[in-house]
């Protein structure tokens, strides 16, 4: 039975407008931003396979999600057969702005709990804590372990849907759409292709792209883009080699080490 994990960086937020809206905690959507949403809504061709719903539990990825994948999305009175989008932490972003730290447990649960299309049950008070030395705080090796343990639960997800399957459904295919942040992306996938590290990401917003596992059982759950989502993106291009890959990783980890030092916030520009 084919899995296929569809990878999303959220729409456009008001955080993406100025480096000064990085100050901004928590950001809403823009109205670009919701008109991105159901753009990728009306375009995205796999809304009756899909199987799982998947989100960082920030606001922008949560609502991204609930509005681009609408025809999925559970409703008590509209779609009670719909799924419910689980929030997971470690799908949060990179940095320690404002704009990429999460809101409180309890305020999630009070704008998003009432409807009841969104699960929490998988974080913790504290999951959106980035000070310095605790697990989220922006580290080469803590964002890649953040991804290995994403890629881990997503993987888990197909499995046990799978293991729930007889054989009369073998042909059935698993479609996780999973809503992120484009500078993880790049973590979460381990491809550093197209990073630019002026804006953090080499995804637009709203952009989505499908991938398979290497290997199902492999202790790294690694993902490969499919070959028909990358050549609907980059034509007869050839991807690039390890050698190329770890030098874009270096200049991150560089970059990473330089803007986060010692425990710091990066600067952000004055209005």
């Amino acid at each position: 039975m084919p899995v296929y994990v569809h990878l999303v960086r959220h729409a456009q937020g008001y955080h993406n407008l100025s480096y000064a809206n990085h100050a901004l905690p928590d950001p809403d959507l823009t109205p670009k931003g919701e008109e991105q949403c159901a753009t990728l809504c009306k375009n995205f061709p796999f809304h009756d396979k899909i199987t799982h719903l998947v989100a960082s539990p920030m606001r922008r990825t949560l609502y991204t999600c609930l509005l681009s994948f609408k025809p999925s999305v559970y409703d008590a009175d509209s779609n009670p057969a719909g799924k419910k989008v689980l929030a997971i932490s470690e799908l949060q972003e990179v940095s320690n702005l404002p704009c990429d730290i999460g809101s409180d447990l309890q305020k999630l649960k009070e704008e998003f709990g009432e409807k009841g299309n969104v699960d929490l049950g998988r974080l913790k008070e504290g999951w959106n804590d980035k000070s310095f030395g605790g697990p989220n705080f922006p580290t080469m090796s803590g964002l890649e372990a953040r991804a290995k343990s994403a890629r881990r639960q997503i993987r888990d997800l197909a499995l046990e849907y799978l293991d729930g399957k007889d054989k009369k459904e073998e042909e059935e295919e698993v479609h996780i759409a999973v809503v992120t942040h484009g500078g993880f992306l790049h973590f979460l996938t381990q491809d550093w292709d197209g990073m630019k590290a002026n804006v953090g990401t080499g995804w637009q917003n709203t952009e989505w792209r499908s991938y398979e596992f290497v290997d199902f059982s492999g202790e790294d759950a690694r993902l490969k883009e499919t070959r028909v989502s990358w050549r609907k993106r980059r034509g007869s291009a050839t991807g690039l080699t390890e050698t190329e890959q770890y030098e874009l990783r270096s200049v991150v980890q560089n970059k990473i080490e330089e803007e986060f030092r010692g425990g710091r916030v990066p600067d952000i520009p004055e209005q």
